[in-house]
């Protein structure tokens, strides 16, 4: 009898990393997150926008998802056929589910408030899911236009439904 490990289909590529809940563990997953997506096929706009994405879910991960001990999950998925990059951190505090970003200002002298306003206004969609037995994984979702197959065809179009205009990349 023999098993197999189950594979990803091709064109789907995927990295997942515990880090610490620390500032320097938030630090680490923006760094690996960049340098992951260099090796994949998608194009230096959407990584530079999930950077910055990566930074602010793992920052608030570290500041306001620690328990303890307990690391922060960074994991990327990206669907080349779907034209779409998924980043989720997952942390051990449930309970303490963001809010959505506030409509009015934030103000000059604050010295917090605006991560989820960059990553509402850097994703085509973002959210909150509930990750048993007591976390919480906060995802955000980039659309891009999928690399050109030999012989000139895209392999899938990108879609928004975030209802914002953006420029795909």
């Amino acid at each position: 009898m023999s098993t197999t490990t189950p594979r990803l289909p091709a064109d789907v590529h995927a990295f997942a990393q515990l880090l610490s809940s620390t500032r320097r563990g938030a630090r680490l997953a923006r760094l690996l997150a960049v340098e992951q997506l260099r090796t994949w096929p998608v194009s230096a706009g959407v990584t530079e926008r999930a950077e910055q994405i990566v930074a602010e879910l793992a920052v608030n991960a570290a500041l306001h998802g620690r328990v303890g001990s307990r690391d922060f999950r960074l994991a990327l998925t990206l669907d080349t056929a779907a034209g779409l990059l998924r980043i989720a951190v997952t942390d051990a505090r449930g309970e303490c589910r963001p809010s959505p970003p506030a409509e009015g200002p934030t103000s000059l002298d604050a010295e917090s408030g605006r991560g989820l306003l960059l990553v509402d206004a850097l994703a085509d969609r973002w959210g909150v899911e509930p990750y048993p037995p007591g976390g919480k994984t906060v995802w955000a979702e980039c659309d891009f236009v999928a690399p050109v197959c030999p012989g000139g065809a895209r392999r899938a179009a990108a879609t928004h439904t975030s209802g914002r205009e953006r420029t795909v990349e």
